[in-house]
Order: structure tokens, then sequence, then C-alpha cells
């Protein structure tokens, strides 16, 4: 009896999870991946099992190239991301004092603060021909005129960078902490350099932070539609972008949802790529 009633109790518990699962995610991921094998004629949609929909993201160049494009620019993001936040993580970490490092860590948070949008037309305003990275270059003399950086890849990768170092600073910062200083200190009297240690000690153990955050930036980077659109122009459109054009001019349900689900099978293949270094796949 009494473990009947744990098992309802726990059910009890788990059973508001389980259903907003099913109805907000599973439910509707299902209907989207019928109605990916759907098609769409005229304005009638035709239910069924075809392929047509994802033979012509192969075959239109269009479709293909904002998988390539939204591509590049997710792993673009992410390494330079982790590139910079590595650094900025261990400076807070072991160089700024410990009664410092709460003021540090509010600062670095602060982008979270700002709305989204709000960010990306302040990079915009930054990067146009009359904002200041231009006025600068001109003052400096670096330049004879305003050069082109809002409305292109440039300008869709740093405002991401801006969000993403953050981020993947409070991932990283959390590892460098919990890692014990006699680890360092006994790889160096055992004769291992600054960098042997760094690289045999420190970095085989914040991997997982590294690999969380750099997730987290693929996943969020690669769904994002209003960066690209805002800083991006429509220069090069990735598959936000098209999914919005299809749903948005086109009513093209069926291929809007085609290409909804070749994302979710890129962020799905990420992920498993990372479950070997966080060892998920082993749970």
């Amino acid at each position: 009896m009494s473990l009947s009633r744990d098992t309802l109790r726990g059910w009890g518990f788990t059973a508001p999870a389980l259903i907003w699962t099913l109805a907000f995610f599973v439910v509707p991921f299902l209907v989207m991946a019928a109605m990916s094998l759907a098609t769409l004629e005229g304005r009638t949609l035709v239910w069924g099992l075809h392929a047509d929909n994802y033979r012509e993201l192969l075959e239109k160049r269009y479709l293909w190239r904002a998988v390539v494009v939204s591509l590049q620019i997710t792993l673009t993001v992410t390494a330079v991301s982790v590139a910079l936040a590595y650094p900025l993580a261990w400076i807070i970490a072991f160089r700024v004092p410990k009664r410092w490092q709460r003021l540090a860590l509010l600062l670095a948070i602060l982008p979270f603060w700002t709305s989204y949008v709000v960010r990306s037309y302040a990079w915009l305003t930054v990067l146009s021909k009359e904002g200041v990275v231009n006025q600068v270059l001109l003052s400096l003399h670096l330049i004879a005129e305003p050069i082109t950086l809002a409305n292109t890849r440039f300008a869709t990768v740093t405002g991401f960078v801006h969000f993403f170092t953050m981020l993947l600073t409070l991932t990283i910062f959390a590892n460098l902490i919990q890692l014990p200083p006699n680890y360092r200190r006994a790889a160096m009297d055992l004769g291992a350099s600054a960098f042997q240690t760094f690289r045999h000690v420190v970095l085989p153990l914040t991997l997982p932070g590294i690999v969380t955050g750099a997730f987290l930036t693929f996943v969020l980077c690669i769904g994002d539609y209003i960066t690209p659109q805002i800083l991006g122009g429509n220069t090069e459109l990735t598959v936000p972008q098209v999914i919005m054009v299809q749903l948005g001019r086109r009513a093209d349900f069926p291929l809007a949802a085609a290409l909804a689900i070749v994302l979710m099978g890129l962020v799905t293949l990420a992920y498993l790529a990372c479950a070997r270094w966080l060892r998920l796949d082993r749970i």
C-alpha cells in the first residue's frame, strides 16, 4: 500500500509536466511532421504521405542555400563566442578578486536585461554608414568613405556574438570556479608548463561547460529570426526567414513544416554530437 501510495504521489507530481509537454510539444510536433508530408493544391491542404516538400528543398537552390547559410552563421558564431568567452570567464574566475566577482558577473549579464529587438536595432545603428564604427574609422583616416557593415553577414554575426559571448561566459565560469586549485598546483609541481597544465588539466575538466554553452548557442542561434532579419536584411536568407516567407507570403504550410523539421534535425544532430562529451548518451 505504501509503495502504491508513493507511486501515485510521484505520478501526481510529474503529471502536470508530462501533460504540458504532451500538449505543447509532442502533439504540435506530430502535427507539424504530418503537415510536412502533405501537399498544397492551390489553397487547399491535401493530407497524405508525400515527400514532395523535402524533394523541393533539395531541388530549389534558395531553400538549400538557406540551410547552408544558417549552418555557416551558427558555426561561426559558436566558434567566435567560445574563443571570446573562455578568456573572459578565466579572468573573472582567477584574476578578478572575489569581492569584485559579483560585480563582474553583473556586468556580464547586462545584455540580458535589454530587449532582443532593441539590441539588434542598436547594433544596426552602430554599424550603419553614419554609425559609430564608420565615424571612428573616418576620423582616424583609415577609410576614405563609409563602408557597408549593416545588412551583411558580418552584422548578423556581430549581433549574435555580443549576446552569446555573455551566455557562454556564465556556463564556462560555473565550471572554472568548481575546479580545485590543487589540480593546477600539482601539475606544475610535476613539471608541467602553464600551457601543458591548461591543455591536460584545466581544459578537459571545463569541457562540459564549454560544450553545454556551445550547444545552447547553436540551438538559439540557428532558430533565431529577429537578428538575421534586422541586421542581415534580406541579403542572405536563413532557414527561419525562409519559413516566415513561406507562411506570410505564400501560405505554404507544408513546405514551412518541412523546413522546420529539417531545422529540428540539425539541432538533434548537434545534440548527438555533444552527448558524447556531456555523457548524456549513457544516462
